[in-house]
């Protein structure tokens, strides 16, 4: 989340504690929430330039995206804060804590976090898309949290842009008044003076005793290599000051803190933050379990009577299998997983065995994307080249012996004889789309199962709530509904709840051998097709060997689809009719060398993309 943007020893400022210290009626803490590519960031780059944060010549566009992926992608993973000093109309200076949030629903917990420390948020609009379904939901999560919500329409320097329309769409879709609501454009700053105006007099300073003792809330921590873990801290009452023995009281460690300070956007040393305040500290931390995010640091000698009420932890949807494609890499993979977990606590690991793919872990997810970017900074922040089994979601199995057991690996699948039912996540999901295209929308959602709650209009946008089973969603659901609305449509969804359904074990056979990293959950109606999808996906991946090769699909004893791979006869070295013998090693070196990335699966060699071909199924 809340990364240092500088190295350890450069851009420090050290500020007397006096010149930073502020009285509450002067600070004001907020979040930017949007839906994806709203302008968060940029906005976020805006507030910066405006209140001197950095220099003309540090700054960057999405300055707080510090991410290598996020600046690629263009999208915001991590939360990010900045402290700002702004000098209003009335000539009084105030301190304001920005947290830019990501806007995707993979991230939610994230935004959900961020709120935790805010009183307020700033409900950025695109004046020409509209309400999109992750403002609705972001802008719940804001009123769940007490905000005051400012509505804010960016990108009015588009030709498109319909603000009134818009305004209007914001009162009828979100249901708050937008008669007030500021239009901007964050790229080219028209107006964001005007927002960091409403942000003084509009939003709420924070409540808070400078006497009581020390309470404050661990919203986030991250690993330093050169620093231990850094903990992000918004202090709800009393004083965290350098050299103060505290107390996490859910782990009841004991830490003493060597540094405090804020992130403006520069690393920036204190001495101490008062309430209200949202700052770092470093207390040479080592172990990852030491720093729980949602718990209370208060001081060892004078603690607080009770704890905060912290964050409700986050349930992973999709769980998935991550094996180095090098066994003597599993350590490694270990070690990374553990500082990433700490950087993202809404991601979780365990260890698993797997026949064919050896040693690794089965890893629970918020979402197919976080899956992706999870796997994607494992690869290149830790240098690590590692196999992704086929993602499946938790179903509830109760047995005939009486006992209820969580399914998260499809291999763990005990024989059906003993199971009495199978139940399943059922979502509800919100979907905005063109009227165009709400035809497609729907006839996708009746194919995955999906029973339609509520179907509204917003001008010429429909809005349709459905109740969809999870595991349709989880594998393309979301790439097949841009495909069908031409990307015009936007999706979210919560967890509802658990139905019970007519599902089964697809089980993949290799020449009569389970592949148990293919191994699926689908619901009996599918489960030929899937199968049969499946079976033609691997013929094509698997290379053909010296013998035939059949591909099948079955559930229990009974086989439902079925590919061949004819056989071959390749020899190298058949061309070679005299010479040196290196002639011969090298072509044999050669062909060696393609077989490196290859799982032994019985005797026939099934390659890396294999495995996440059930992953990709839907795209054809």
């Amino acid at each position: 989340m809340f990364r240092r943007m500088t190295p350890p020893a450069a851009a420090h400022q050290t500020l007397h504690p006096q010149s930073m210290s502020t009285d509450l009626s002067h600070i004001r803490n907020f979040a930017i929430i949007a839906h994806i590519d709203h302008g968060k960031s940029t906005l976020a780059d805006r507030m910066i330039q405006l209140c001197g944060g950095l220099t003309e010549r540090e700054m960057k566009e999405q300055v707080l995206d510090s991410m290598e992926l996020e600046r690629e992608r263009g999208i915001t993973i991590k939360a990010q804060t900045v402290r700002l000093e702004y000098t209003a109309k009335n000539g009084e200076s105030y301190v304001l804590n920005l947290i830019d949030t990501p806007g995707h629903v993979d991230f939610s917990y994230e935004v959900s976090r961020s709120l935790k420390a805010c009183e307020g948020s700033l409900l950025l609009v695109d004046a020409s898309q509209g309400v999109e379904a992750q403002t609705l939901a972001n802008v719940y999560l804001a009123i769940d949290n007490d905000h005051e919500v400012v509505p804010v329409l960016n990108k009015i320097d588009l030709p498109a842009a319909e603000p009134e329309r818009i305004m209007e769409q914001i009162e009828e879709v979100v249901g708050i008044d937008a008669t007030e609501a500021l239009p901007i454009s964050a790229k080219t700053g028209e107006g964001v003076t005007e927002v960091l105006e409403a942000i003084v007099e509009r939003l709420p300073p924070p409540k808070g005793e400078a006497d009581a003792p020390l309470k404050a809330l661990l919203v986030d921590s991250w690993y330093d290599s050169y620093l231990g873990v850094v903990v992000l801290v918004r202090i709800v009452d009393g004083e965290l000051r350098s050299g103060m023995k505290v107390r996490m009281m859910g782990t009841a460690s004991v830490h003493d803190v060597t540094e405090i300070g804020v992130f403006s956007p520069r690393k920036t040393k204190l001495d101490r933050l008062g309430p209200g305040e949202i700052g770092y500290l470093i207390a040479s931390i080592k172990s990852i379990a030491d720093t729980k995010v949602g718990d209370t640091i208060t001081e060892e000698k004078r603690r607080c009577a009770e704890p905060l009420a912290g964050f409700q932890p986050s349930v992973p949807v999709v769980f998935c299998g991550l094996f180095p494609a090098d066994a003597a890499e599993y350590e490694e993979l270990r070690e990374s997983l553990g500082r990433l977990a700490l950087n993202d606590s809404s991601f979780l690991f365990e260890p698993e065995v797997s026949p064919a793919l050896g040693f690794g872990f089965r890893c629970g997810f918020l979402g197919l994307l976080h899956l992706e970017i999870v796997q994607e900074r494992l690869e290149r922040e830790f240098n690590l080249d590692l196999i992704t089994t086929a993602p499946s979601v938790v179903y509830r199995l109760y047995l005939r012996s009486g006992e209820t057991v969580e399914l998260h690996n499809p291999t763990d699948m005990p024989d059906p004889t003993k199971i009495e039912r199978i139940e399943e996540p059922w979502i509800k999901a919100t979907i905005l789309v063109p009227d165009d295209y709400l035809g497609a929308v729907l006839k996708l959602c009746e194919e995955r199962r999906g029973e339609q709650v509520e179907l509204t209009y917003a001008g010429s946008r429909a809005m349709v709530v459905y109740k969809l089973p999870l595991n349709e969603v989880v594998f393309d659901f979301y790439d097949r509904l841009k495909s069908v609305s031409r990307g015009y449509a936007s999706f979210d969804y919560q967890l509802e709840e658990y139905r019970e359904g007519d599902l089964v074990k697809l089980s993949i056979l290799v020449n009569q051998e389970p592949v148990d990293a293919l191994s699926l959950i689908v619901h009996r109606s599918q489960s030929e097709s899937r199968g049969r999808a499946l079976c033609t996906k691997l013929k094509e991946l698997i290379p053909r060997q010296l013998f035939k090769v059949a591909i099948q699909a079955a559930i229990g004893g009974k086989v439902i689809a079925r590919e061949t791979v004819s056989a071959m006869r390749k020899d190298v070295t058949a061309k070679c009719y005299g010479g040196d013998i290196t002639r011969k090693k090298k072509l044999l070196e050669k062909q060696k060398a393609g077989k490196k990335r290859m799982r032994q699966v019985g005797n026939v060699e099934i390659p890396q993309s294999a495995f996440i071909a059930a992953l990709r199924m839907g795209e054809d």
